[in-house]
């Protein structure tokens, strides 16, 4: 038979209750935070062919990059389709850490 483990539930949760309040009233509290980010904003065809010709790649050898096919890279190169948001970031990564890309 298994055994019951014993969660302390409403212990955390009246800890958590009294720590909002502390916060509330101004006074310290280490409270755990996270900041989550903006999504990438979107990038013009122009955009994308930039980073593509900054990593010195062909259309074929970026589309081996960025894991996608090469008629995919050419559709986003001339505006007929729009990358994803994981598309996205992985370009911007691609646009400030190029080494990134051709590293992994």
């Amino acid at each position: 038979m298994a055994r019951k483990i014993r969660v302390k539930v409403f212990d955390d949760l009246r800890q958590s209750l009294a720590d909002a309040g502390a916060c509330e009233q101004g006074k310290t509290v280490n409270l755990r935070t996270n900041e989550i980010p903006p999504p990438p904003r979107p990038l013009k065809p122009a955009e994308i062919r930039r980073i593509r010709l900054a990593l010195n790649a062909s259309q074929a050898l970026f589309a081996r990059f960025l894991n996608v096919s090469t008629n995919t890279v050419e559709s986003r190169e001339q505006g007929v389709r729009q990358p994803d948001a994981a598309a996205l970031k992985l370009l911007t990564i691609a646009k400030k850490y190029p080494q990134s890309v051709l590293s992994a």
